[in-house]
């Protein structure tokens, strides 16, 4: 089947079916004569499933450790367990941080008087902290969509 195919049947969307297979995640399919992927349906499996890993918001980098525990056979379900473990860990370590965030921004709303006055505790907290917590902050992991850590270009709008 075609790309567009594939696509509709797996629930990836044409474009990422095609940067999986730019970045190694799937390999490349054949083509037909006149130059088109051609996928099949155990090609569609592997989709979904790549697509399912994404949905529960693995990584890339993750997503390959599963593939190739799914492909092994001879595989202990304990690396798997420990994988999806230590995934479970770390949205509970980014629950944790967004929680904080709500907290604090609802703290700061709470203190803007929101009128006419260019006075506001939220301006001057972000200001206050970006002169103290520089290093901290450019340190710290920026996560995107799925979880993706991203590089420092974009987290800083230079990408």
């Amino acid at each position: 089947m075609n790309i567009g195919k594939a696509a509709e049947a797996s629930g990836v969307s044409a474009k990422m079916i095609r940067y999986y297979e730019s970045i190694g995640l799937i390999q490349k399919v054949s083509r037909t004569d006149a130059g088109y992927r051609d996928y099949s349906d155990n090609d569609v499996h592997t989709l979904r499933f790549i697509r399912r890993a994404r949905d529960l918001g693995f990584s890339v980098e993750q997503m390959i450790g599963l593939l190739a525990l799914w492909r092994d056979r001879d595989r202990a379900s304990a690396d798997v367990k420990r994988m999806a473990l230590e995934h479970v860990k770390e949205l509970e370590r980014k629950a944790r941080e967004i929680t904080e965030m709500g907290k604090a921004l609802r703290h700061l709303a709470d203190n803007c008087q929101g009128n006419s006055r260019p006075d506001c505790p939220i301006i001057n907290e972000l200001s206050a902290r970006g002169e103290l917590e520089s290093e901290r902050i450019k340190d710290r992991p920026r996560f995107g969509v799925a979880g993706n850590k991203l590089g420092r270009a974009q987290r800083f709008g230079q990408a």
